[in-house]
């Protein structure tokens, strides 16, 4: 069984079957790729670090992370890019994300994954059963572990963008509609790390979730 106290998906998962866990930070920004991670963790793995990475300061995140990436049995951070996102649209793009840190975690791994959760109401295909888990980043171990790598590195990757091109503020709002960004958008146009394909309109409209 998956932990029983966070998530019971069925009785067909033993105590010693392997779980990969997968999640995307990046789905409601104007700008930059959306990543994602997958995760194997193992069965004495000190979950009271994790959490939802939203619900987590950045010094806990990394904390995290860093004990994440030393005990996991697996683990891998892929991203799709904005060429991706305009081409598929974001939904598809995290799912390709998703699945290019499945399938480096699958090659990673010297045996077989019995069960594949993905964040959300969505899940890629891959090799391995997969299943959707709604809010799964505040129930699984696997998830939140993976949240939390795969924000991390898309916010070093938007400290990076920052440096080089500074006028519109990533680092201070990773690329998420703010008022900050959305001013300096319409003051200086696009760069080209802005989503062709993204308005904030678009993004309140689906009601992705902020920063």
């Amino acid at each position: 069984m998956i932990k029983e106290n966070l998530f019971d998906i069925n009785d067909e998962i033993n105590e010693d079957g392997i779980i990969v866990g997968m999640d995307e930070a990046g789905r409601g920004p104007l700008a930059g790729p959306v990543y994602a991670a997958a995760v194997i963790l193992p069965k004495d793995f000190p979950f009271e670090l994790l959490n939802d990475s939203k619900k987590l300061n950045a010094k806990k995140r990394n904390i995290a992370e860093n004990i994440i990436k030393e005990k996991a049995i697996a683990y891998a951070v892929c991203f799709a890019t904005v060429s991706e996102i305009d081409e598929l649209n974001i939904l598809w793009a995290s799912m390709l994300a998703m699945k290019r840190a499945f399938e480096k975690v699958e090659k990673m791994y010297d045996g077989q994954i019995d069960l594949a959760l993905a964040d959300g109401n969505k899940k890629p295909e891959v090799s391995a059963r997969c299943e959707a888990i709604v809010k799964g980043d505040a129930k699984v171990h696997e998830i939140m572990a993976a949240s939390i790598l795969a924000k991390n590195e898309r916010d070093r990757m938007m400290i990076l963008c920052d440096k080089k091109w500074p006028i519109y503020g990533f680092k201070k709002h990773m690329g998420y509609p703010t008022k900050l960004h959305r001013q300096m958008l319409e003051k200086n146009g696009p760069c080209p790390i802005h989503r062709k394909s993204f308005t904030y309109k678009k993004v309140e409209a689906q009601q992705l979730e902020l920063f």
